[in-house]
């Protein structure tokens, strides 16, 4: 495998191109050195799936948290959380590795990262059933990477693959959610020197829980009413790059309209005080959700703002030949743009 043209690196996700050519060297293979093996690593596809002895799949995922330190331990269940429901699965064991920055290390923050996931565990009916924690050389803040392990019914399993063209495509919430509470916490003090008061950071710092970085309910109310192709949580990257990698796990198009994406005001504000693209910004308690039926969408849409959960069909999926469009809000159509790096990384 050549390399040559894959020299400089910044801050963020692999690019799909390199990240694709990793896989096809290292790990195509999964499928044949064990059968049990029905969905292994592919662009897009954010859980592994492992056929054990009955009625159910093993859902299997791993995430880290690295933009951010404040609630770190709330933040790296939800993240894995995330990927487990949108496979239709339950999540139902956790592990995590804590890794912890000589400087500034004490016992109070190691005691309020263990009570973070203890009460987060403790509200999905997670348990946690190890882990690894160190003080590591060679890091600044606290680096902490989750495990989780979830279970489905092997009929009611769903891929970010299967979604095809003419699909419907429902976003929940809004954008630039967890982007917006990352920020407001890791970067108070640059806000106020900005100008901007308490209640408008606080109000963004309180992102995490409202609207919230979970999208635990949303996912688990639409897979178990209706028929959904295909769902994901965009997190680095924003929304454009995770429609990006539902089209290129589906093998589709998409075609989606800028004017149906909900941009609440204090991502807004962000995004005109760093010069950020709110589509390319860290997205997580956002749910991407591909539905066949156009009554069916309507339906599901209803459904989740009766439960309290906005959500509105933002596009459809469409012929791979047509490739990655949007209606920007002039009416002007044109190519999506997307980049595996986020937005946030711009401040950080």
């Amino acid at each position: 495998m050549k390399n040559n043209k894959y020299n400089r690196f910044s801050v963020g996700k692999l690019s799909h191109k390199f990240l694709g050519d990793l896989i096809e060297h290292f790990v195509s293979d999964l499928g044949i050195l064990d059968k049990r093996i029905i969905m292994g690593s592919k662009i897009g596809e954010d859980a592994a799936v492992i056929d054990i002895p009955g009625e159910n799949y093993l859902v299997v995922k791993t995430d880290p948290i690295t933009f951010t330190t404040n609630q770190i331990g709330y933040y790296v269940v939800n993240v894995n959380v995330n990927d487990i429901v949108c496979t239709g699965a339950t999540p139902k064991w956790f592990q995590t590795t804590i890794l912890l920055p000589e400087k500034g290390t004490n016992k109070k923050l190691i005691q309020s990262i263990f009570q973070d996931i203890h009460d987060t565990c403790r509200s999905l009916d997670i348990v946690v059933i190890g882990g690894h924690t160190e003080v590591t050389g060679g890091i600044k803040r606290p680096i902490i990477i989750g495990n989780l392990i979830g279970e489905v019914k092997k009929e009611n399993l769903v891929n970010t693959s299967g979604a095809e063209p003419g699909d419907n495509l429902i976003l929940t919430k809004g954008i630039f959610i967890e982007g917006t509470s990352i920020i407001a916490r890791e970067k108070e003090d640059l806000l106020r020197k900005k100008g901007y008061k308490s209640e408008f950071i606080q109000k963004c710092k309180n992102y995490l829980f409202e609207p919230g970085i979970s999208v635990y309910k949303e996912a688990l109310l639409a897979n178990q009413n209706f028929t959904i192709k295909a769902m994901h949580d965009p997190t680095e990257g924003g929304l454009a790059c995770g429609v990006a990698e539902m089209a290129i796990a589906s093998d589709t198009g998409i075609f989606i309209n800028m004017e149906n994406i909900n941009i609440l005001s204090e991502p807004k504000k962000l995004s005109q005080i760093f010069d950020l693209n709110p589509l390319g910004t860290i997205s997580s308690g956002s749910l991407l959700i591909a539905i066949e039926r156009e009554k069916d969408a309507d339906k599901l849409i209803n459904l989740l703002q009766k439960n309290e959960i906005y959500a509105v069909k933002i596009g459809e999926f469409q012929e791979k030949e047509n490739g990655l469009q949007i209606k920007k809000e002039n009416g002007k159509i044109e190519t999506l743009y997307y980049s595996e790096k986020d937005e946030i990384a711009k401040i950080f």
